[in-house]
């Protein structure tokens, strides 16, 4: 009776260093693959953008058709303003929601909000545009920032209140129970000790959300309108935002408008990157109180 002799030590080892070295050729290939797009999107939003930023370009108005120049210091205004009402708006609903699924979640209700935000946070912006639309600007007879923030604010929400309770969650039990044990009530040990420990974590949400809607125009389109002027009112009038300034002067035939698109966009560009770059940066330093 004949035995076959097992493969040599080397043969395995060498086969073995092969598939490492072609496995870890396609990891890197495709971490080339998925930096790419970005890469070529910031590089040419730079190369298009850059001669459009100046100081004028913080501080004046557009310039009508056929004089060149002018900036788009009110859709910054307006962009900011907006933003402000969407935060005050969607950050409470979505803290405290959050809050709610990872203190109270195990129920039937808290189950139906947790599919509540996750079928949100995949609706279209422009079908949330147009509900806003149908439920506060028609009855206010016109656009304004308030409705605005109002669509941008109810897509903060499920991004918000899933961030929150997924890192409320990490808060080790332990801590609780501390609190409890040494009297404190449930609603204190919530705001006393689990939420500041999963501060870093929320925070981080906070951040990534307002990045997420910055850039919205479609909902912008039905609510807040557009406007070439200054505006800072809640309500009664349109106001203009920086990702309107780009819809409405991209599609436009006048080269002085196209030049103000590609700045506004970069300036968006920048925003988005220094708040996910701040959001890493809240991560890193704080989510090692959580664990």
């Amino acid at each position: 009776m004949t035995t076959q002799a097992a493969p040599r030590p080397r043969l395995h080892y060498a086969r073995r260093k092969a598939m490492n070295g072609l496995m870890w050729v396609f990891a890197v290939l495709a971490v080339l693959l998925a930096v790419l797009p970005l890469a070529l999107v910031l590089t040419y939003v730079i190369i298009q953008g850059a001669s459009a930023i100046n100081w004028d370009f913080f501080t004046k108005l557009p310039k009508p058709v056929g004089e060149t120049g002018g900036g788009a210091a009110n859709a910054l205004l307006g962009s900011l303003i907006i933003v402000g009402l969407a935060s005050a708006f969607g950050l409470p609903i979505g803290i405290l929601g959050g809050i709610y699924l990872a203190e109270f979640g195990n129920n039937r209700f808290a189950f139906t909000v947790r599919f509540a935000a996750d079928v949100l946070a995949g609706v279209p912006a422009i079908v949330i545009g147009i509900f806003i639309w149908a439920l506060v600007v028609i009855p206010m007879h016109g656009n304004s920032a308030l409705a605005g923030g109002v669509a941008l604010g109810v897509m903060m929400v499920p991004t918000v209140m899933r961030t929150t309770e997924e890192l409320v969650r990490l808060v080790p039990r332990s801590l609780r129970e501390a609190s409890l044990a040494l009297g404190a009530s449930h609603w204190r040990t919530v705001l006393s000790i689990v939420l500041p420990a999963a501060r870093g974590g929320v925070i981080t949400g906070i951040l990534l959300a307002i990045a997420r809607i910055a850039g919205e125009a479609a909902p912008l389109l039905f609510t807040a309108g557009w406007s070439s002027y200054w505006s800072a009112r809640l309500a009664g009038q349109p106001v203009p935002s920086l990702p309107i300034l780009i819809f409405q002067y991209a599609s436009s035939p006048y080269e002085d408008w196209h030049r103000l698109a590609w700045g506004s966009a970069l300036v968006l560009v920048v925003l988005m990157l220094l708040l996910s770059a701040a959001a890493r940066y809240v991560t890193r330093g704080k989510l090692r109180l959580v664990r």
